[in-house]
């Protein structure tokens, strides 16, 4: 655990680029940018850190930069389990989730629904109308 801690003190000493001990929006913004080639809007980093940032300071502590990185790890763990099942559902090639590839999955799962029923399943979340479920209305879905 301490290499663990040791390596997160650089991590954090290199995005407090004034060493006041705390992570403001724009240090946030620029380590990212230089450490992972994001570009990060102010209101995206403001966000980041409003959703860390417990004593409401507008700055992150070490303490409260490693909250941040938990619940970014977790939000990354939790999407790539997404796009599992997305793929489970999916019509191969296709990179949606088409009336018949769904009834063909819940098939497999021992749900045996009509065409029209999957139909309807996907109509309630295909916020583009076309008729098929991409990732990103997957991902509502699952929210739901």
């Amino acid at each position: 655990m301490a290499v663990v801690t040791s390596e997160f003190s650089r991590v954090f000493s290199a995005f407090d680029r004034d060493g006041d001990g705390k992570i403001s929006a724009a240090e946030l913004r620029l380590c990212m940018r230089a450490a992972l080639g994001e570009d990060v809007s102010a209101e995206d980093a403001d966000r980041l850190v409003a959703s860390a940032d417990g004593d409401g300071d507008g700055l992150l502590s070490q303490e409260e930069f490693l909250k941040l990185v938990r619940l970014e790890n977790q939000e990354e763990e939790r999407c790539r389990g997404l796009k599992e099942a997305f793929g489970m559902y999916e019509m191969k090639g296709e990179g949606c989730i088409t009336p018949l590839s769904l009834k063909r999955m819940l098939s497999k799962l021992g749900s045996h629904q009509e065409v029209d029923e999957c139909k309807a399943m996907i109509c309630r979340f295909d916020l583009n109308g076309d008729g098929v479920l991409s990732f990103e209305e997957f991902k509502i879905m699952m929210d739901a």
